[in-house]
């Protein structure tokens, strides 16, 4: 079954004194705004797919601060064992320089040759880190060691990497996380692959534009305030209010002496599960007067985006009690219903309004 989302329970913690250091630095490196109008010019051109496979024409080589100081000792061993005449020098030298050419060699055909696929991202809702499931596949007969992928960032970004070792003729998969800016629908950011296997003298990375989109839902409100009152249906019955919270929709707090048939066991199967006691009973006369919509007007809060955070807490806490439930929003109207189903159409309408 697929999986489905689940609230936030904690925020990110803040970027730590040095990342923004390093972050206020790189802004004020003249060369920084003319790398990222390059990148964004050169990124561009790229195609967007989710599907990805490795060759020479995508695939690219430079040494690493300890390859280039490699070259200058190599440099600097070829030159003194000139001055001195030394034939173990010579054979040092060599030695150490034909070892960097193969570590090159070995490094640039880890990478050549895999294939990158993104599995359809889940909605998450804002507030927490939107996972992203890439497999990584082979078809040659020896294992590739040392494979990161990460979200690609300019300027003084720090890349969060996920390193796996991909089997012989075979597959493994990567999780990637990233911190949606705002609810709605994004696409999926460009992803970088790279690997320094096996002497860490060269770095072999490539860049990877997904075409697939990703659902944030807006973060429900903390704690998630009581639900709104229930409105007398078209061809009610009668107007008298509701009598507390799940009275309106012909849902109540569970009393000691109700009928058993009358409590409602999918809401009790959940709570038992979690170790609780909070039993619910129907109230047939109750749900013939009223039901539940959910309205921004309703919420009574100033700003427009607390709205959609309380109503995202109405959604979830309507669909935890098994209550059927309505949302209305400026040009969409979904009716009242319940289940799964209904519950994602309604986060849905929220992240996309």
């Amino acid at each position: 079954m697929p999986t489905t989302a689940q609230p936030p329970a904690a925020h990110a913690a803040p970027a730590t004194a040095p990342g923004r250091l390093r972050a206020a630095l790189a802004a004020l490196n003249p060369l920084t705004r003319v790398r990222k109008r390059f990148e964004a010019w050169w990124m561009v051109r790229r195609p967007l797919s989710d599907t990805l496979t490795l060759t020479q024409r995508n695939v690219y080589i430079l040494p690493t601060g300890a390859g280039w100081m490699l070259a200058l000792t190599l440099l600097i061993l070829l030159i003194a064992s000139i001055n001195y005449q030394l034939n173990l020098g010579y054979l040092l030298t060599f030695l150490l320089a034909g070892s960097a050419v193969v570590g090159m060699h070995i490094c640039h055909a880890t990478l050549r040759g895999i294939t990158l696929h993104l599995k359809a991202p889940e909605p998450h809702f804002m507030g927490t880190s939107a996972t992203i499931e890439v497999q990584v596949s082979s078809e040659r007969k020896t294992t590739r060691y040392g494979i990161g992928l990460a979200v690609h960032g300019g300027g003084g970004e720090t890349h969060h990497w996920a390193w796996t070792d991909v089997p012989a003729q075979g597959s493994s998969t990567v999780h990637v996380a990233f911190a949606p800016p705002r609810r709605g629908l994004h696409r999926v950011p460009t992803l970088t692959a790279e690997t320094r296997f096996p002497l860490g003298t060269f770095r072999v990375w490539t860049y990877w534009r997904p075409a697939a989109q990703v659902l944030v839902y807006p973060a429900p409100e903390l704690p998630p305030p009581p639900l709104p009152p229930g409105e007398p249906r078209g061809a009610g019955t009668g107007s008298a209010p509701s009598q507390g919270i799940g009275e309106f929709d012909g849902v109540r707090a569970y009393r000691r002496g109700d009928p058993l048939k009358l409590v409602v066991w999918k809401k009790a199967a959940k709570t038992l599960g979690t170790g609780t006691d909070d039993l619910v009973s129907r109230d047939s006369q109750q749900a013939q007067r009223h039901e539940l919509w959910l309205d921004p007007a309703l919420a009574a809060l100033p700003d427009p985006e607390a709205r959609i955070s309380r109503l995202a807490a109405w959604v979830l806490q309507a669909d935890r009690l098994g209550l059927d439930y309505g949302l209305r929003l400026p040009g969409v109207e979904i009716e009242p219903d319940t289940g799964t189903a209904h519950r994602r159409r309604c986060l849905e309408a929220l992240a996309l309004c």
